[in-house]
C-alpha cells in the first residue's frame, strides 16, 4: 500500500511560485540589482585598481591629478584604487557570516518548534542569553583578547545573528507543526530530519527569504561597523569600513575618501533592505489571498 502525503486546503503556495512572485516583484528586482552590481563591482574591483592599495603615491589628501583619478587618502595612496579593493574581503565575509548564522538560527528554531518542552525551553533560554549580548561590543571585547583575524570576525557576526534568526524561525515553525502533513509524517514514524527538512522547512520559506535579506545587511553593517572602530580589517589592507575611520579627520580637504567608500557601504544595504521588504509585501499579499 503506497501512502500518500495528505493535502491541506492552507498548505502554502509551492515554492516556486512563491520565488518567482519575489523575484519578479518591481522592489525586490530593484534591491536584487543593486545587490548584484555591489557584488560584481566589489569581487571584480581587485582586477581594475590601476596601482597597488598599499602604495604611497604622492602627498596625503592630494587632490586628483597625476595619474590619480580620485586622488589620494591620509597617507598618499590612490582612493580609486582602495576602493577598488575594498569590498572583496566585505562581500565574502558578509556572505560567510550570513550563511553561518542563517543556517545555525533556522536549525535551532526549526529543531526548538519540533521537539517542544524541556528541550524548546532550553533552546529558547540560550537563545535569550545570546541576546541580551549586543553583537558589536561582544566582538570588540573577544577581538580585544585574542586579537583581529577574518575567520573570527566571520564567527562573531554570525553568532550574533543566530539568536534572532532562531525566534524568528521558531514563530514560523510552531504553526506547521500542528498542521496535518507534519502530524501524519511523525505518526508514520519518519525521522526527524525528514520531517524538519521535506515537511516543515518547505513551509518555512517566505519568512526564510525575507530573513536572509535582513541578515545580508546586517552583516555587511556590522562588519563595517568593526573596522571604522579599528577590530575588523586591519591596515594596510584596504576596506571601506576601514577607509572612512582612516579618512574621516581629513574630509573637509579631501570628502572622496570618505564619501565613496560610506556610499558603497549604503548602496549594499540598501539594496538588501529594499529586497527583503518586497519579499516581505509579496510574501504577505499571497498569504492574505490564501486566507
Amino acid at each position: 500500500m503506497i501512502r500518500t502525503r495528505p493535502k491541506e486546503q492552507g498548505d502554502q503556495a509551492p515554492p516556486r511560485t512563491l520565488t518567482h512572485r519575489v523575484l519578479t516583484a518591481r522592489q525586490t528586482r530593484l534591491g536584487l540589482i543593486m545587490m548584484l552590481v555591489m557584488i560584481v563591482f566589489a569581487l571584480a574591483g581587485p582586477f581594475f585598481a590601476p596601482h597597488s592599495p598599499t602604495a604611497v603615491l604622492a602627498k596625503p589628501y592630494a587632490d586628483p591629478g597625476d595619474g590619480l583619478v580620485l586622488g589620494a587618502d591620509s597617507l598618499g595612496r590612490d582612493i580609486l584604487s582602495r576602493i577598488l579593493s575594498g569590498g572583496a574581503n566585505l562581500t565574502w565575509m558578509a556572505f560567510a557570516a550570513t550563511f553561518i548564522g542563517v543556517t545555525l538560527g533556522t536549525t535551532i528554531g526549526l529543531v526548538a518548534a519540533f521537539k517542544g518542552g524541556i528541550v524548546e525551553a532550553l533552546l529558547m533560554r540560550l537563545v535569550d542569553i545570546m541576546l541580551t549580548f549586543p553583537t558589536i561590543i561582544m566582538a570588540i571585547l573577544f577581538i580585544s583578547m585574542v586579537g583581529p583575524s577574518r575567520v573570527i570576525l566571520v564567527v562573531l557576526v554570525a553568532i550574533g545573528l543566530t539568536p534572532g534568526m532562531a525566534r524568528v524561525m521558531r514563530g514560523a515553525a510552531r504553526p506547521v507543526m500542528r498542521r496535518e502533513h507534519v502530524m501524519w509524517a511523525r505518526t508514520i514514524g519518519l525521522s526527524s530530519r525528514h520531517i524538519l527538512m521535506r515537511e516543515v522547512l518547505p513551509s518555512v520559506t517566505s519568512p526564510l527569504m525575507v530573513e536572509i535579506g535582513l541578515r545580508l545587511m546586517w552583516s555587511v553593517v556590522g562588519l563595517a561597523s568593526l573596522s571604522f572602530l579599528g577590530f575588523g580589517v586591519q591596515p594596510p589592507a584596504s576596506d571601506w569600513g576601514l577607509m572612512v575611520s582612516e579618512n574621516k579627520d581629513g574630509l573637509a580637504i579631501q570628502p572622496l575618501a570618505v564619501i565613496i567608500p560610506a556610499v558603497c557601504v549604503a548602496l549594499f544595504t540598501i539594496g538588501g533592505n529594499l529586497f527583503a521588504e518586497g519579499a516581505a509585501r509579496v510574501i504577505g499579499r499571497t498569504e492574505g489571498t490564501r486566507s
